[in-house]
């Protein structure tokens, strides 16, 4: 058997361990489940790369994790920061998600982005605000998500939204274009995001130069945010702490209805379970990934709720290793969760 493939089988085994004679004992409201946090340690210690994980209960307030007060590149994660900042400037009165935008080529950046095709066969594209952040969220869409940042204030805004709402340790740069083209090496210019220039502009690098740089951003990522700083942020979302009721419930259904990374955190859901998410997916250089996440809030049946970050700053293991350990973290929170209601409450 593969190294690979015993990781693989640790983390499934993880999923399968009984509760233990401890779980029938009460515990606190504001305590982790004892059980919890070691299937979280189990899990991010037995993972060949660095990654870090944090759950919060999003009404009982109780956290735990895996190295989660590290920084770690957020990648397309950061969207999730945009978003609440639109949306902020719509419960202000400053937007509405109905307000017209038109896009040029001058707007279009580079690696994912499906609404370039639209901007490129008239040469503008209208559309809406709404449509900014449905696309940037649910199809992780670079361009969708730059335009909708500079619709909402810019970099700026996102950062003040960020430390005015004392969001906890995030960072925040200045967009997909900026970020990318930084951890690069390459200096931004607006052609680069035609066809395969940008990946043509990179290859021709000398390779040292790339690794530093790209070794770089791993130690001390731009766009760093800690899992513990993303999942309070998300429970003070859902618990309508960030932005008006109607604000939370569309961000909420948007990040619901998410097409990418159905096998991350999505993959450990059991019927009935529901997750709003935003993954995030960096650059590659020599087989290692500088950051591959995923973030959402949990909902139970009953409508308890947990938010969760998995986010790996560093790895070269297969991708299947890597959305195992995202299925087993939201696996371990549904089993504590199914324990707690049938009477078994973890301490």
């Amino acid at each position: 058997m593969t190294p690979a493939l015993i990781r693989v089988a640790a983390i499934a085994l993880a999923a399968l361990l009984p509760l233990g004679p401890a779980a029938a004992q009460t515990r606190s409201a504001t305590s982790p489940p004892p059980e919890l946090v070691r299937r979280i340690d189990q899990l991010g210690a037995g993972f060949n790369g660095r990654v870090g994980i944090a759950v919060q209960s999003v009404e009982q307030g109780w956290r735990t994790g895996w190295k989660e007060s590290e920084l770690y590149p957020q990648q397309s994660v950061s969207k999730f920061f945009v978003a609440l900042t639109a949306m902020d400037a719509i419960d202000r009165g400053r937007l509405t998600l109905t307000g017209p935008v038109t896009l040029t080529r001058g707007d279009l950046t580079l690696f994912n982005q499906p609404i370039a095709q639209r901007v490129l066969k008239a040469g503008t594209y209208t559309t809406t605000v709404e449509t900014l952040l449905v696309d940037a969220i649910t199809k992780s869409d670079n361009t969708a998500n730059d335009k909708l940042m500079r619709v909402a204030g810019g970099p700026a805004a996102v950062r003040r939204f960020i430390a005015d709402r004392k969001l906890g340790d995030i960072r925040f740069y200045e967009g997909e274009r900026a970020l990318q083209s930084r951890i690069a090496g390459i200096t931004w210019r607006q052609d680069l995001s035609i066809g395969n220039a940008f990946y043509v502009a990179r290859e021709a690098l000398p390779m040292s130069v790339r690794r530093s740089l790209f070794e770089r951003y791993i130690d001390d990522p731009y766009d760093g945010a800690s899992p513990t700083a993303i999942v309070a942020t998300l429970a003070r979302l859902k618990r309508g702490d960030l932005l008006s009721p109607a604000s939370t419930a569309r961000l909420l259904t948007i990040m619901g209805d998410t097409r990418t990374g159905k096998n991350r955190l999505r993959g450990g859901l059991k019927p009935g379970w529901s997750l709003a998410h935003k993954t995030g997916t960096g650059q590659i250089l020599g087989g290692v990934q500088a950051g591959y996440n995923d973030i959402g809030v949990l909902t139970a049946p009953d409508g308890r709720s947990y938010a969760v970050a998995v986010l790996i700053k560093r790895t070269s293991t297969p991708l299947p290793v890597r959305m195992a350990l995202m299925n087993e973290v939201v696996r371990s929170v549904i089993a504590g969760h199914e324990a707690e209601g049938s009477g078994l409450a973890l301490r």
